[in-house]
């Protein structure tokens, strides 16, 4: 049975190129989500001498954790789409009822932008607030764990 949730949007995002087809692969995502607890456990270990590492290291896992979710589904973001592509297809597709656990990811995108393109408007990136966030990557690969058995190809 396909996945019929976002189905749509989805639909949409490949005929804008911002996704494509791929050949849907669990090693993949398991590889994925693999890399994904790896650069957690990175994050916090670093978090006190390289807050601004750890963060993006931490984001990273997260964006992989929901790559991984699109990669078992035989569907990759493209240049075009990027980050966004990643988080519109998989929100499509999980919300409801998985709003709460995947809405973080879009600001911890922010503010990975702001850590990876500096400016003097934007604070410092602290351990304080990879800590805060570590939780809310662990809820993201939890769930991406969970429904890669439940979600059929694209």
């Amino acid at each position: 049975m396909r996945w019929q949730q976002g189905r749509e949007l989805v639909d949409g995002m490949i005929a804008r190129a911002e996704l494509e087809r791929v050949p849907a692969s669990r090693d993949h995502a398991d590889l994925l989500l693999a890399q994904a607890r790896r650069h957690v456990g990175s994050a916090e270990a670093i978090a006190g001498d390289d807050p601004a590492g750890a963060y993006q290291l931490l984001y990273d896992a997260a964006r992989k954790a929901l790559a991984a979710v699109l990669e078992n589904q035989g569907l990759r973001a493209t240049s075009r789409g990027g980050h966004i592509a990643v988080r519109e297809a998989v929100t499509a597709q999980l919300d409801p009822p998985l709003g709460a656990v995947l809405r973080p990811f879009d600001r911890m995108r922010r503010r990975r932008n702001q850590v990876e393109y500096p400016s003097a408007a934007a604070p410092a990136v602290t351990a304080d607030e990879v800590t805060r966030d570590l939780p809310k990557v662990d809820e993201i690969l939890a769930v991406a764990t969970k429904v890669l058995d439940q979600m059929s190809p694209f």
